[in-house]
This record gives structure tokens, C-alpha cells and sequence, in this order.
């Protein structure tokens, strides 16, 4: 069984930062395009940034262009997501989970909660 565990958020002034971590059990990430998500309050789950394997091709939703970077490291099976400038409108529970059909996704995480004060 797949077990996706993040962490590395909490409460932050706008223009902070936060590093997120992703370390998934279960399963090798190694050949798995992996992505970032979040759950802003009152919204549906939105995708913010996936990375590719070998090589490691990053793409981002524009929301989040430019104030984040993602990562992996594969030798510890885990994603990461850097994130710089940020917006009391990026407060919500961010997760992270492989990319692919919404059927074949893993189950998710208990998620990582950011919160952007003003």
C-alpha cells in the first residue's frame, strides 16, 4: 500500500516561505511523474506543479509561476516544494501525489496545511 506523508507547513506573514516535503512509502517514485496539489478553502483540489522523470521537467500552473520550484530526490523517495512570495491566497492543505488519470492516482495523503497571513 501507497502512503503519501507531507509536512513542512504552518503559518507564515505574506512574502514568506516554505519548503514542503513529500516522502511516499510503498512504492519507487523513481520512474513516477510526481505533482503538488492544493485545497484552497471552499474550492476543489487544484494541480500547482509536477516534475518528469529523467530528466527532471518541471511545469507549473500559472497561480503559482515563478514563487515555487519543485524537486525530487528519488534515492529518498521523495518530492519536495520550495515556495517564496507568498499570498494570503495561497492559504489551504497542500498534497502531493503522482501524476496521471484520476483513476490510477494514489490514495492521498493527510496533506500539509499553509496558512498566509496578511
Amino acid at each position: 500500500q501507497v502512503q503519501l506523508v507531507e509536512s513542512g507547513g504552518g503559518l507564515v506573514q505574506a512574502g514568506g516561505s516554505l519548503r514542503l516535503s513529500c516522502v511516499v512509502s510503498g512504492r519507487s517514485i523513481q520512474f513516477a511523474p510526481m505533482g503538488w496539489f492544493r485545497q484552497i478553502p471552499g474550492k476543489q483540489r487544484e494541480w500547482v506543479a509536477d516534475i518528469t522523470t529523467g530528466p527532471d521537467v518541471t511545469t507549473y500552473a500559472d497561480s503559482m509561476k515563478g514563487r515555487v520550484t519543485i524537486s525530487r530526490d528519488n534515492a529518498k523517495n521523495a518530492v519536495y516544494l520550495e515556495m517564496r512570495s507568498l499570498e494570503p491566497e495561497d492559504t489551504g492543505d497542500y498534497y502531493c501525489n503522482k501524476m496521471g488519470p484520476m483513476t490510477s492516482l494514489w490514495s492521498w495523503g493527510q496533506g500539509t496545511q499553509v496558512t498566509v497571513s496578511a
